[in-house]
């Protein structure tokens, strides 16, 4: 991968599961990588609203979503509660691996979510934000949300601190 190589976006699947999990074990300390058993059986149910960054034919960053109720939260390393009426795109995971950093792929990817959350008529998409990436996430236009009930804020202890769930209009 160089940094001149053209970036494609595109719809992940199962066979990307070995490049997701080397970009996730880039990103992210071994209590928040989630097992391959679980990143599998997302790509399955979340195939259609999750995607890849390929350049030069590696896979060098992802993001995981999936329609969902505004204020629900995935624990850390469990399963994907798909909500096909869901009013709310939920981003649980977007990763650059370092080798692609500063080339705007994680930006790249939330506009790709966003376009998908407007075009579902969704009104809302979602997030929890980890690893201080708070200002990140607030350039794009999330702000620190309440959680939906018990079950969420419970969900939401799953990460290590200082975790924030987010929530952003669609539009």
């Amino acid at each position: 991968m160089s940094r001149h190589d053209p970036i494609a976006l595109r719809s992940i699947r199962e066979d990307d599961l070995d490049a997701v999990l080397c970009v996730q074990a880039a990103c992210y300390p071994p209590v928040m990588q989630e097992d391959a058993e679980v990143v599998r059986a997302r790509i399955r149910a979340a195939g259609a609203t999750s995607f890849v960054a390929e350049s030069g034919g590696v896979v060098c960053a992802y993001v995981f979503a999936y329609r969902s109720g505004k204020g629900a939260v995935t624990p850390l390393d469990a399963p994907f509660d798909v909500q096909e009426a869901g009013d709310t795109l939920y981003i649980h995971d977007l990763s650059v691996a370092p080798a692609a950093a500063g080339q705007g792929l994680a930006r790249q990817l939330v506009e790709r979510l966003l376009a998908l959350a407007r075009a579902q008529g969704l009104g809302h998409c979602a997030l929890v934000s980890v690893q201080d990436s708070r200002r990140f996430w607030e350039r794009l236009g999330f702000r620190e949300a309440a959680c939906g009930d018990d079950a969420a804020r419970l969900a939401l202890a799953s990460y290590p601190p200082v975790a924030l769930y987010m929530c952003r209009a669609a539009v």
